[in-house]
């Protein structure tokens, strides 16, 4: 088996992925989820703040609670719903847009359907 040739680096975390991330998919899965889930966190808090409502303004606008919002906000929180996402984005005169895009580093990218 070769090895992987790398320009010489001084970068900790380049280090670091380069030994416990790069070749392995369950990690770069599980990576991937936690970097969506922190991208809707981000757009909310993003939307909100930029709409100058704090959460109890926005959670009133919603028809929700201000620890709702703080949830929806965390990155670590994982019970985004369509539905709640619909309703703060019409609360900011905005739309949700969903997109399916591959999964990097996937090694079954193109499977064929079953039936």
């Amino acid at each position: 088996m070769s090895k992987k040739k790398y320009k010489p680096t001084d970068d900790a975390v380049e280090i670091l992925h380069r030994r416990y991330v790069e070749d392995d998919p369950e990690i770069l899965a599980e990576l991937e989820k936690i970097q969506a889930d922190n991208d809707v966190a981000r757009k909310i808090y993003d939307l909100r703040t930029k709409a100058g409502l704090s959460q109890r303004a926005l959670a009133k606008l919603v028809g929700t609670t201000a620890s709702v919002i703080c949830r929806l906000e965390d990155a670590d929180y994982e019970g985004h719903s369509l539905a709640m996402l619909n309703r703060i984005a019409a609360a900011l005169n905005k739309r949700v847009e969903i997109r399916f895009l591959p999964i990097k580093g996937n090694l079954h990218s193109h499977q064929a359907c079953a039936n």
